[in-house]
């Protein structure tokens, strides 16, 4: 595959050294079997500067610091939605409690809601900060966004937001099935929902601007 792809772009770059056209080099590329996001990929490598020989674009690169950075911006992440949704639960059981939880299990209720409010206000503020300081590098210098560190974190974080809403369906169709559903478990269902949703939903349209603008 490695050898594959060298040979797809040293054909691109001799045939740009000789005249020919982005146009035509994608049409013989195509009519040879190549998949048109390759030959995008390595004719999107090209700045379209007339100049003697083909001029290629900067390419990202990945650095400690840059791969430090977006570690603590989604792992904040994690840490915020996974806590703001315990805190979301913990109130919804205070204000409908199941009538079998005894003294032990309130003060552990209470234990639990003090923990995740810590980690909410500790958390979100460093990963608002973090993608703040991100999204301003990301503006003066674009290509930064093609970052494989940045992709594939991004790509997980879809995964995981995924599976939690199909999890979340799951579980309340089950239920429903079931005959089960109370107010308390509705709530808890929205709560999982809302937070999965909204992360899933607004790191798919960054990547979807992504292309556009690409």
């Amino acid at each position: 595959m490695a050898a594959g792809t060298q040979d797809l772009e040293l054909f691109v770059r001799e045939a740009l050294s000789k005249g020919a056209s982005k146009d035509a080099i994608e049409a013989a590329l195509a009519s040879a079997g190549w998949a048109p996001e390759q030959t995008r990929s390595a004719l999107n490598a090209y700045a379209d500067v007339a100049f003697a020989v083909p001029v290629p674009k900067p390419r990202p690169w990945l650095s400690a610091r840059e791969a430090f950075l977006y570690l603590v911006l989604f792992a904040t992440l994690y840490v915020a939605a996974w806590h703001l949704g315990s805190l979301l639960f913990d109130l919804i059981n205070r204000a409908w409690p199941d009538p079998a939880d005894n003294a032990f299990a309130y003060g552990r209720l209470r234990e639990s809601m003090r923990w995740s409010t810590a980690s909410v206000i500790i958390a979100f503020p460093v990963f608002v900060f973090v993608a703040r300081y991100l999204g301003r590098e990301l503006a003066r210098n674009p290509v930064k966004r093609l970052s494989a560190v940045r992709r594939w974190l991004t790509y997980l974080t879809l995964f995981v937001a995924a599976s939690a809403l199909i999890g979340d369906m799951i579980t309340l169709v089950y239920n429903l099935l079931g005959g089960e559903l109370t107010l308390r478990f509705v709530l808890k269902v929205l709560v999982a929902a809302v937070i999965a949703g909204a992360i899933f939903g607004y790191y798919l349209f960054d990547l979807r601007r992504e292309e556009r603008e690409a």
